[in-house]
């Protein structure tokens, strides 16, 4: 058992410098019973747009102060302790710029013990503690709560979440033992796990009430004046607290071991082995079921230690940096100033893409929005398509009647393209094909008004050929979408030779008022994403037709952590956009990128691989092995010579980009990786994992970055 009282924190206290410190003022609160409540109020002095953080002198203050609290307490003078934070603010958690200079695993060990010392005595005052959550709590501020004897929760709180493992690293300070011995395991693995994998999913308040992780929710208006007046009843014995949720033995004994198998399972299906934070928090998460709460503490000093200072954190903490920084602030934006007021959008097509942009455009810009398409039927399927979900918004509570019929009024259909002409923004949604782009918007630019912005959305065809026969090519800018395009964050933004500050400038700006992160991109083959995608899927497409069989070629993709195999993901974009996308790329780049007319063959099947429940590959269909059969050589590559090959293509295609000016600086490259094809955190976009490979020194002799993004302990 470690005795945290023992041990000498003085090697971190040097993190302090520059650290923004949460102070933790206290006050006498004199309940109604006359019992006196001594308040903590968490305060870093700024407003809400800098968060309450952890790091070791917060902790080292705080520590101080609920030591003198339970001498307090021992003297008879309080009768509980509660802790609160500033307006809409409990805690962001530890402060991770001090955590990823802590220059060694030891030092490391020291963050962990010492948020446990100092969180951990709220369990050991001598009297009830209370967690007043009156906002944001993450990480190390919803185990503030954790450890407190009771919690409630402000109705209005912002997020509620335990999102390590989203970051590389495990709840260390007491949220891998306390939590699902508080809420049982099944909930416990939704939050530790589950929710920081899906995009760092947050729990809104009612949620975590649900769950049990509070024993109290009370609405905005009265928040702190309700959590007192209860806390009394709770001391005075007048209100009774029941932990619904609280494991007992026939959960320890049977569902806990059957949840973390199933849990292991789904984890291996998802994401593979690579990530290691997700399998240490199911380990703690699994050893939680017995021992005592120290032993529980020291296991998360143990496994923080060595993930803090592993490559995969630091790659996590430059992606999370490129992702809360430079996504918000895109290099080469023009001034917002410049941009055109956007009224009214139009979108030529009406097909499932169009749709898609339709219901995103009138969500999140209000605004009226025009769709057409060659006749009316396919304008009438698009509409049905866009009522439809908007209908599902509503059954879900997210849209009331009145929000969800004043979208549907705004979305108009037409086959009559006269209708543009008041359209301050267009984009098109129709065939991936030069000619016909050109087209659509030669008929579109004689409609609209001179200062109108064109964009297209085209995944990797020229944008300056698409405009090369408008009259004013100068107001077309590339406008590239993710799949699926209501949750992928990033668009590309394509600027040509000729692109006004005005036609990018409200590109940027409708950009952020979808609610995406936009990067501005040369107009060069696929951009960024798809180049970079095209040459990870032509390099398992060249395997197979070399002669390495299916299986084998997918797990060789394992190892860079990505959310798909090769095929998983062609067979998600649609094999015809995947043979389109190859074709450009091999015709733009013959020597680098593999391409094969027996490919569009494959792409004609209406199923060419076969899958399990969970969306595993298993095989080639029965008719895709007809269509391969005479097309397959006899070469068979290895998992590892499979890798190298994807490793180097990657660094070398990754230099030239940077050659050719296509972005600006890798961080570019990796914030589109990350945001576009959800390449992993613990990779850092795939320009630390080359470095970290040696790809990048075998292609071109040298590294993306200097130092390289590592671990302390590597």
């Amino acid at each position: 058992m470690t005795n945290y009282d023992e041990i000498d924190f003085t090697p971190i206290l040097a993190l302090t410098e520059g650290e923004v410190v949460t102070h933790a003022p206290v006050r006498d609160v004199r309940l109604p019973s006359g019992k006196v409540l001594a308040l903590i109020t968490l305060d870093n002095g700024r407003d809400h747009t800098r968060p309450n953080t952890l790091g070791p002198a917060t902790m080292t203050e705080l520590g101080e102060t609920l030591a003198g609290l339970r001498t307090r307490a021992a003297a008879g003078e309080i009768h509980a302790v509660g802790v609160t934070g500033k307006q809409y603010i409990l805690a962001a958690g530890a402060d991770l710029s001090d955590i990823s200079r802590v220059g060694s695993v030891e030092n490391a060990k020291l963050v962990a013990q010492l948020g446990h010392k100092v969180l951990g005595s709220l369990s050991e005052l001598g009297v009830p503690s209370f967690a007043f959550v009156n906002g944001l709590a993450l990480g190390g501020g919803l185990e503030i709560a954790l450890n407190s004897t009771y919690r409630t929760v402000d109705a209005s709180a912002a997020a509620i979440a335990l999102p390590e493992v989203f970051l590389g690293i495990i709840p260390g300070w007491g949220g891998a033992y306390l939590l699902p011995n508080l809420i049982g395991i099944e909930n416990a693995l939704e939050v530790v796990i589950s929710n920081p994998l899906k995009q760092n999913r947050m729990l809104k308040p009612q949620q975590a009430y649900d769950y049990g992780i509070f024993d109290a929710i009370f609405p905005a208006a009265n928040y702190l004046e309700d959590s007192l007046r209860w806390a009394d009843g709770v001391l005075t014995g007048t209100t009774k607290v029941e932990r619904r949720n609280e494991p007992g033995r026939i959960e320890r004994t049977i569902k806990w071991p059957a949840a973390i198998k199933v849990a292991r399972g789904m984890l291996e299906s998802r994401i593979g082995t690579v990530p290691r934070s997700p399998y240490v928090a199911l380990d703690l998460l699994e050893k939680a079921k017995g021992g005592t709460k120290a032993e529980g503490f020291a296991r998360e000093d143990d496994a923080l230690a060595d993930l803090v200072t592993g490559d995969q954190f630091a790659a996590s903490m430059y992606a999370f940096d490129l992702v809360q920084r430079r996504a918000k602030r895109p290099v080469g934006a023009p001034d917002k100033a410049l941009a055109r007021p956007v009224t009214k959008v139009g979108i030529i097509g009406a097909g499932l893409m169009a749709s898609q942009f339709a219901l995103l455009f009138v969500r999140k810009l209000q605004v009226p929005v025009l769709i057409t398409d060659l006749d009316q039927a396919r304008v009438d399927k698009g509409l049905a398509y866009i009522h439809d979900e908007i209908g599902k918004l509503e059954a879900k509570g997210r849209l009331d009647a009145d929000g969800a019929n004043r979208l549907r009024a705004l979305v108009h259909g037409t086959t009559d393209k006269t209708e543009y002409a008041d359209c301050d923004f267009v984009i098109e949604a129709v065939f991936e094909e030069v000619g016909v782009k050109q087209q659509v918007f030669g008929e579109i630019e004689t409609i609209i008004a001179e200062d109108a912005i064109l964009a297209t959305n085209t995944s990797s065809l020229s944008v300056e050929e698409i405009g090369s026969k408008l009259a004013h090519p100068e107001r077309l800018v590339g406008f590239h979408f993710f799949n699926p395009v209501a949750i992928m964050p990033l668009i590309e933004i394509v600027k040509t030779s000729q692109a006004t500050e005005t036609a990018l400038s409200t590109a940027f700006v409708v950009a952020k008022g979808l609610g995406k992160n936009a990067v501005l991109t040369a107009d060069a083959p696929g951009f960024v994403v798809n180049r970079l995608l095209a040459k990870v899927m032509g390099e398992a497409a060249r395997a197979v037709y070399e002669g390495t069989p299916l299986l084998t070629v997918e797990k060789a993709f394992a190892p860079l952590g990505l959310p798909m195999t090769p095929f998983q993901l062609i067979d998600l974009v649609g094999w015809k956009v995947a043979a389109h996308v190859q074709d450009t790329m091999a015709h733009a780049f013959p020597d680098r990128f593999f391409a094969s007319e027996n490919f569009h063959r494959l792409a004609d099947l209406p199923q060419v691989v076969d899958k399990d429940k969970r969306g595993k590959v298993t095989g080639w269909s029965k008719d895709a092995e007809k269509v391969l059969k005479g097309a397959v050589g006899s070469t068979v590559s290895s998992e590892a010579e499979i890798l190298q090959r994807v490793q180097d293509g990657l660094a070398q295609e990754i230099h030239l980009m940077l050659a050719e000016g296509v972005v600006p600086e890798v961080e570019d490259i990796d914030l589109c990786l990350i945001l576009g094809a959800g390449w992993p955190f613990i990779d850092g976009g795939a320009s630390p994992y080359l470095d970290r490979e040696g790809a990048s020194e075998r292609t071109f002799g040298g590294t993306f970055h200097h130092p390289l993004i590592r671990g302390i302990a590597s």
